[in-house]
C-alpha cells in the first residue's frame, strides 16, 4: 500500500540525510587537516514500482563521492621536510619504519607533514613512514618498483666518506718552453731518471735531489681514499719536443700507496701528451695510460680506489693546452669528500633528498617516487588520511617526480584541506531541512493511517 511505502520512503530520507550529515561533519572537523580530501553526498532515488495507473514510492539513498583527485592550496612552511605534490600522484608510505618492499603495508597519501622520529626516519602526523629509492654513489636510483623502496632516513649517513674517482685539470704548458738539457736521460721507468723519482727525493728531504729530473710543470690535487683520508696526487710534465710533453702522475709521499709502477716512488701512470698545431690536446695520440682509470692501492688498509684524470676533450682547450703563455694552472677539480655530521636535509622538485653536512658538503641520498592512478577517486580510504588500491582505482604506476604525468614535489609546503567551509555550512542547512521534511512525511503518513484505522469505529 502506498501509505506504508510513503512511511518507509520518509525513513529512507532520514537515513540518507543522516549519512549526508556524517559526511559534512567529517569535512568540517577536518578543515585544518593537512592533505584532507572532502567527501560529498550524492543522492540517488530508489524506485520500486511505477506505471500509468499506480505509483509506489521507493525513497532515496545517499552515496559518498570521494574527491581525492582535487588538489588543495599549497601553503608555505618553514620545515624542509614538509612536502606536498604540485600535480597528480601520492607519496608512498608504510606503517612501520623497519619494513620495506614486500614486507611493508604500503599506502598512499598527500599528507606530507613529515618529521624525523627518534631513529631519524621521516614520518607524518599519522605515524606513516615516507618511502623512497636509495641512490647509488653516482646518484642513480634502482628499478622503480615497490620492492625496491626503503624508509627515508638520512641519519645513517652521519659518518660516511666518498672516495675520489675523478680529477679534472685545466692548465697551459708553455709552447716556447726550452727542452731540458738532460732530456736524453729521461726514463719514466727508472727511479733515478724520472719525475716521480725526483719527487720522492724531495719528499725524503733530499734537497736538491741528486737523482731524477725536475718537472717543467707540476700541480697537486687533494684526493680522498675510501675512509675519507686526504692524499696528495701530483701531475707533472717535462717537455720532450715541440707539441710533445712527457707526463707522470704520482702520489706524494710514496709511502701513501703500495704497488707503484716504479719502486720507491708513488707513480701511478706515465706517458706522453701530444698537442695539435693549434695548441689543443690530441687525445688520440696521447698515451692511453694517462687517460684510463688508474687503480690506486692506498696504504694503511683502505680499500683500493680508481681515479680517472680528465685532461680535456680532443681538439679542445678545455683541459691541458699548449699556448705561448707561461705554464700555469687554470683550475683543478676533484670529487670525493669526508662527510661529517648531518645537520639537515633538503628536497628539490624532482624529489631528490639531499643530506647536508656540517663541513659544507652535500650528498644526494634518496629519490621520492610518486604513485599515480587512473582513477584516484576510486582509492579506498584508510586511517591517517591515507589510501590503498581498489578495483575502482586501478593498480597505478610508480614514477619519479615530474615523469610520465606525475606531479612535482613542492618542498617546504603543505597541501591544505580541500574543504570549503561556506559550502559545507550551506549543505548543512539543506540537509537539516531535508531531514525535517522527511520527518514530516512520516508524521503525515502516520496521521493518514490513523484516519484509516478510525473508519471501522
Amino acid at each position: 500500500m502506498s501509505l506504508y511505502a510513503s512511511l518507509f520512503s520518509g525513513v529512507s530520507g532520514l537515513a540518507a540525510n543522516s549519512s549526508a550529515m556524517g559526511m559534512i561533519s567529517d569535512n568540517i572537523v577536518n578543515i585544518n587537516t593537512v592533505g584532507y580530501k572532502g567527501t560529498q553526498a550524492r543522492f540517488s532515488s530508489l524506485v520500486t514500482e511505477s506505471n500509468s495507473t499506480s505509483y509506489s514510492p521507493g525513497g532515496v539513498i545517499a552515496k559518498p563521492q570521494a574527491l581525492i583527485s582535487h588538489q588543495g592550496l599549497l601553503q608555505g612552511s618553514t620545515s624542509a621536510t614538509d612536502l606536498s605534490i604540485d600535480g597528480s600522484g601520492f607519496f608512498v608510505v608504510a606503517n612501520q619504519a623497519n619494513a620495506q618492499g614486500a614486507d611493508a603495508t604500503i599506502s598512499f597519501t598527500r599528507a606530507g607533514s613529515f618529521t624525523p622520529d627518534e631513529a631519524g626516519f621521516l614520518q607524518n602526523t599519522a605515524g606513516l613512514y615516507l618511502q623512497g629509492f636509495a641512490l647509488d654513489a653516482d646518484g642513480n636510483p634502482p628499478v622503480e618498483t615497490i620492492q625496491n623502496l626503503v624508509p627515508i632516513n638520512v641519519a645513517r649517513f652521519t659518518s660516511s666518506a666518498e672516495p675520489t674517482s675523478s680529477i679534472a685539470i685545466r692548465a697551459n704548458l708553455q709552447s716556447s718552453q726550452a727542452v731540458n738539457a738532460a732530456i736524453g736521460t729521461y726514463d719514466n721507468t727508472l727511479y733515478n731518471f724520472s719525475m716521480a723519482g725526483y719527487d720522492a727525493e724531495v719528499a725524503a728531504g733530499n734537497v736538491p735531489p741528486a737523482v731524477g729530473l725536475k718537472p717543467d710543470f707540476q700541480t697537486s690535487v687533494q684526493a680522498y681514499d675510501a675512509r675519507g683520508e686526504l692524499h696528495t696526487v701530483t701531475f707533472a710534465a717535462l717537455k720532450q719536443a715541440d707539441n710533445t710533453w712527457n707526463a707522470e702522475i704520482f702520489v706524494s709521499p710514496p709511502s701513501d700507496i703500495t704497488g707503484a709502477t716504479v719502486a720507491g716512488t708513488g707513480q701511478l701512470a706515465a706517458g706522453q701528451i701530444v698537442f695539435n698545431g693549434d695548441g689543443t690536446i690530441d687525445t688520440t695520440a696521447t698515451s692511453a695510460a694517462l687517460l684510463a682509470p688508474l687503480t690506486v692501492n692506498w696504504a694503511g688498509g683502505s680499500d683500493p680506489g680508481q681515479i680517472t684524470f680528465n685532461l680535456g676533450s680532443n681538439g679542445e682547450s678545455d683541459g691541458i693546452s699548449e699556448f705561448a703563455g707561461e705554464s700555469t694552472v687554470i683550475s683543478t677539480t676533484a670529487n670525493g669528500a669526508e662527510f661529517g655530521s648531518v645537520i639537515g636535509v633538503s628536497v628539490n622538485e624532482e624529489g631528490i633528498v639531499t643530506a647536508l653536512f656540517n663541513n659544507g658538503l652535500a650528498r644526494d641520498v634518496f629519490a621520492l617516487p610518486i604513485q599515480t592512478f587512473q582513477n584516484p577517486d576510486g582509492l579506498t580510504r584508510r586511517q591517517g588520511n591515507s589510501y590503498t588500491i581498489s578495483d575502482a582505482s586501478g593498480e597505478g604506476s610508480l614514477k619519479l617526480a615530474g615523469k610520465g604525468g606525475a606531479g612535482l614535489v613542492a618542498p617546504s609546503t603543505l597541501e591544505a584541506s580541500t574543504v570549503d567551509l561556506a559550502a559545507e555550512f550551506t549543505n548543512l542547512i539543506t540537509v537539516q531541512r531535508a531531514f525535517s521534511a522527511s520527518t514530516k512525511i512520516i508524521t503525515t503518513a502516520d496521521e493518514m493511517l490513523n484516519e484509516l484505522n478510525s473508519i471501522k469505529r
